[in-house]
């Protein structure tokens, strides 16, 4: 499909764009690209790395664009003005997103598995790709975060996995609407609550993406969710969750630090999981993946060894490191569900947090910001303590009135320890300050690969810092 063509990447270094860079490439395609970060000196092995595997790297100025018959994946909300596009335009290129241009690739593959919902979408299809990799399917992958599993020396970025067997599973993604593209044979819905969009668009989008699969994989627990499935004429469905009448039912939980162990239960049979990923959120994803992997028809021994030896994805849960008794923790929570997720799970066990949130946008905190300060109202503690900086701003014409000191401003009308510093190195020095044993950071946010280099800062400074 994508043989002698050739593709141009605006912002190829995005946790989206990257693997399908990789995918097409393998495909046959010539690709290309640019990229802000790479323009101002950030992230440099990622793009050394590109440029090993044999993809040119342009400045973000329009001169990588020479041909009209090039074909330029960019962003639909990337303004006209932008060189990469206004050059394109000026040649005639034809313009494709990220999503449609996967889309034409997951829909061509001879069974395909699609991952939706609000949160843990880049977990499951983690699990999932790792489930048919090990038995021998050979998977081709598309993911939004790096899978450890597949990750070493020559795949440091292991977003993606190019296989050559007949399956393909990626996540797809609702905040766009491109969730619509996808045809899946199989499409799991982890779950559907406010991020990106309204409800009321939510319950379309996910109604619409199981109705038109072969089998559906949905979570019992999630109300929202039984209520798509209860209003869908669905042709196969199967169900994951804690409670009762789940299709694949997780018992006898023993959450763990850094893992759990538990008993699943399917067609009356009790079988034994162990797991190196921490939160009872973690146990649903590997209920959805092995529920995923039997609709393919794995046998479920094998599932069940697979996920045994899964070791996350990177920014999910991550420990970067502890050192005098403080442990730095990098997470992708950015929405009310992964945020409470996260929290949850640190909560679960003794020991101070200091949560550090960096807001992916105005436009995110404009949406669901007051629901934000209430999940970490609810789930922080009086000894406990929130610090936020300004949101990610990459330019443009986004209305930025209301800020992180909205958040801030409710967390403390509620009772809690908040604080907003403008400047997010000068939060990192706060914390470090602030640190004492026994604590736990957790950094927290999303549209920024600089975040995780930013903990390991914290480690480090924390670490010379009681020398």
């Amino acid at each position: 499909m994508s043989e002698d063509k050739s593709y141009y990447f605006c912002g190829i270094g995005g946790s989206g764009m990257l693997p399908l860079a990789m995918i097409v490439k393998a495909a046959g395609a010539r690709v290309a690209g640019s990229d802000r970060a790479l323009d101002q000196g950030r992230l440099a092995d990622k793009f050394q790395w590109l440029q090993d595997r044999g993809i040119t790297l342009f400045d973000q100025d329009g001169s990588g664009l020479v041909d009209s018959h090039q074909i330029l994946i960019a962003s639909a909300a990337i303004e006209d003005s932008v060189p990469d596009v206004a050059r394109a335009i000026a040649l005639g290129c034809k313009r494709m997103t990220r999503a449609e241009l996967l889309a034409e690739h997951f829909n061509s593959a001879p069974h395909s598995i699609a991952i939706g919902g609000t949160s843990g979408k880049s977990t499951v299809t983690g699990m999932i790709g790792w489930v048919l990799t090990e038995v021998g399917l050979d998977p081709a992958i598309v993911n939004g975060a790096v899978m450890k599993n597949f990750a070493d020396a020559d795949a440091p970025f292991a977003s993606s996995r190019v296989g050559a067997g007949s399956v393909m599973v990626s996540e797809v993604d609702e905040s766009d609407g491109s969730i619509a593209l996808f045809n899946p044979e199989i499409a799991v819905l982890n779950n559907v609550s406010l991020d990106h969009k309204s409800l009321e668009e939510l319950r379309i989008l996910f109604g619409d993406f199981i109705a038109k699969s072969q089998h559906a994989i949905w979570n019992h627990d999630d109300e929202e969710s039984q209520l798509l499935v209860n209003s869908c004429h669905l042709a196969k469905a199967s169900s994951f969750g804690f409670s009762d009448g789940s299709d694949y039912r997780a018992l006898d939980v023993l959450e763990k630090p850094l893992g759990s162990s538990f008993t699943m239960r399917v067609n009356g049979q009790d079988h034994q999981l162990n797991l190196h990923v921490p939160g009872r959120h973690n146990i649903a994803n590997a209920l959805a993946a092995i529920a995923t992997t039997c609709a393919m028809g794995v046998p479920i021994e094998g599932a069940i060894s697979a996920i045994s030896t899964f070791q996350g994805l990177a920014r999910r849960f991550d420990v970067v490191g502890t050192t005098n008794n403080i442990s730095v923790i990098d997470d992708f929570g950015h929405n009310p569900d992964k945020i409470a997720a996260t929290l949850r799970t640190l909560k679960a066990f003794p020991g101070r947090v200091i949560a550090f949130f960096q807001p992916h946008g105005f436009g995110p905190i404009k949406k669901m910001g007051a629901e934000l300060a209430a999940v970490f109202s609810e789930y922080l503690g009086e000894d406990d303590h929130v610090i936020l900086c300004d949101p990610v701003y990459f330019g443009g014409t986004v209305d930025r009135s209301l800020g992180s000191e909205s958040i801030v401003d409710a967390i403390a009308a509620a009772g809690g320890n908040a604080e907003h510093i403008a400047a997010r190195q000068d939060c990192g020095d706060r914390i470090v300050n602030l640190a004492v044993p026994g604590d736990r950071i957790v950094v927290m946010g999303a549209r920024d690969d600089t975040l995780h280099g930013f903990a390991q800062s914290m480690l480090v400074a924390i670490a010379k810092d009681r020398i």
